[in-house]
């Protein structure tokens, strides 16, 4: 009688399963940021994870109050949708693509490329880096 192996999981479980893990519980703030964003120095990311599915509160700066939707995929990638309230009182809405890269120190970096959909719809690039408290 031979053992009989069990045929192991193909290597995209393997990435879906990391990429699931990365944004829970952590908080980003910009690095960089074009001009024509609202995001600023003092803009605080708080992200959360359950599945697939990632969501984040942010304000500071420019943004009374603001928060994310995205979907995480296979790579790490976000495919997100952005909403907030300026402090002059207009409600933003945007889209964004944001990659994952991990840092020498092992912090989170997301290099972003995002469109508004409300407003001008101009569109433009941002960093974020995990802040470790």
């Amino acid at each position: 009688m031979t053992a009989k192996l069990l045929p192991s999981r193909p290597r995209k479980y393997h990435q879906q399963r990391i990429a699931m893990a990365l944004y829970d519980g952590k908080i980003f703030r910009p690095a960089s940021n074009t001009p024509n964003g609202e995001v600023g120095d003092d803009t605080r990311f708080h992200y959360h994870q359950s599945g697939s599915t990632v969501w984040a509160e942010y304000a500071g700066s420019q943004v009374a109050k603001g928060h994310l939707i995205a979907l995480v995929g296979g790579d790490g990638a976000l495919d997100m949708r952005y909403h907030h309230v300026n402090t002059k009182g207009e409600l933003m809405t945007g889209r964004c693509r944001s990659v994952p890269v991990t840092l020498p120190d092992g912090r989170l970096q997301l290099h972003e490329t995002w469109q508004w959909t409300s407003g001008d719809g101009s569109s433009g690039t941002s960093v974020l880096e995990e802040v470790k408290e």
